[in-house]
């Protein structure tokens, strides 16, 4: 890591233009990452700008310089005007362009020069600079240690802080994951001296649903289906249920967590059909213990992610997906 941070720094010295961009369907740790490096180059006197290739979830609207967001899919052509006009391309929290969707499409036509930061594993190696660490909870304590390794710890300010806090609490389920440790913890108490309010960022995160997410969380629950020889709980959403609740993007966010509150199960699974497209359903995986989610999703789902916590893809009906699921955790 130190080797790439010094690059990076080396390009920091001079004024620069810099797009920061993250991957499609950003969550907690995409946004904070993003928002907190926004403004800590910003503090640098460089000219920055965020780009997402969608719309984030109404409840990240909190988030400071939200407001300054460009969104690939509502402006491409501003979007892209802005790429071109950029000398470095900073991309967050994935390591395949694939996951940014159009955007990544973009990212792979630009000509200046491109850094990743990011914490799965198997980067695709797109990037001119790159800093990966699987071993990292979350993008947003990488950028923490951006900060710290390039020396200028004295730079994070309560937006900063903010933004890292944000990231850190959701991908490491509000600090319950393995991967979580000592050195997350002092991370997090150097953060709260910055005036973090904890207690507002996570009521913002889980404490601000819309009725629509909890009908959704309740079909999840009436199609639960429990694997006891696997340890395995199983639940799905159909595309008529999301339109039927008014779905809104992040009502699905943490549903499949309640597979893992049961006794006895390790493994919770929840299939959730596309909105828009019929018979393409996105899949999250979570897990306890050394379940590894990451390897069952890359085996089957051309997904990836943890150990404890991935995602994939499956394209047919729901009985399909259900019975090549069953199958596929039999093989594993």
């Amino acid at each position: 890591m130190r080797a790439s941070v010094d690059k990076i720094n080396q390009l920091l010295n001079s004024k620069k233009t810099i797009t920061i961009t993250t991957h499609t369907n950003p969550d907690g740790d995409a946004i904070g990452s993003s928002f907190a490096l926004y403004h800590y180059l910003l503090k640098l006197n460089h000219n920055v700008k965020v780009i997402t290739p969608n719309k984030h979830p109404d409840f990240l609207d909190w988030v400071p310089g939200i407001d300054t967001l460009e969104i690939f899919d509502e402006n491409p052509e501003k979007c892209n005007k802005i790429l071109d006009t950029s000398d470095l391309v900073f991309t967050l929290d994935f390591n395949d362009l694939k996951r940014a969707s159009k955007l990544g499409l973009a990212i792979n036509q630009f000509k200046g020069i491109t850094v990743m930061i990011d914490h799965h594993q198997n980067p695709d190696g797109y990037s001119d600079i790159e800093i990966s660490e699987p071993n990292i909870t979350s993008t947003s304590e990488m950028i923490y240690m951006f900060i710290k390794m390039s020396g200028k710890i004295e730079k994070i300010d309560k937006n900063i802080a903010t933004c890292i806090y944000l990231g850190m609490m959701t991908d490491t389920g509000s600090f319950q994951y393995k991967g979580v440790n000592s050195t997350t913890h002092e991370i997090i108490s150097s953060l709260l001296t910055h005036g973090v309010d904890n207690n507002k960022i996570y009521n913002n995160v889980y404490n601000s649903n819309e009725i629509s997410k909890l009908k959704l969380l309740s079909v999840a629950l009436k199609n639960l289906e429990l694997i006891i020889d696997k340890k395995t709980a199983l639940m799905h959403i159909c595309q008529k249920d999301l339109i039927k609740n008014n779905y809104k993007k992040g009502d699905s966010e943490g549903i499949v967590n309640y597979g893992l509150t049961l006794s006895g199960i390790q493994f919770s699974v929840i299939f959730i059909e596309d909105e828009n497209e019929k018979n393409k359903f996105k899949i999250s995986f979570r897990s306890k213990e050394d379940f590894p989610c990451n390897e069952f999703a890359s085996n089957f789902f051309d997904g990836g992610g943890h150990l404890n916590a991935a995602g994939g893809i499956f394209k047919g009906n729901l009985n399909s997906a259900i019975e090549y699921f069953k199958k596929s955790l039999n093989e594993f």
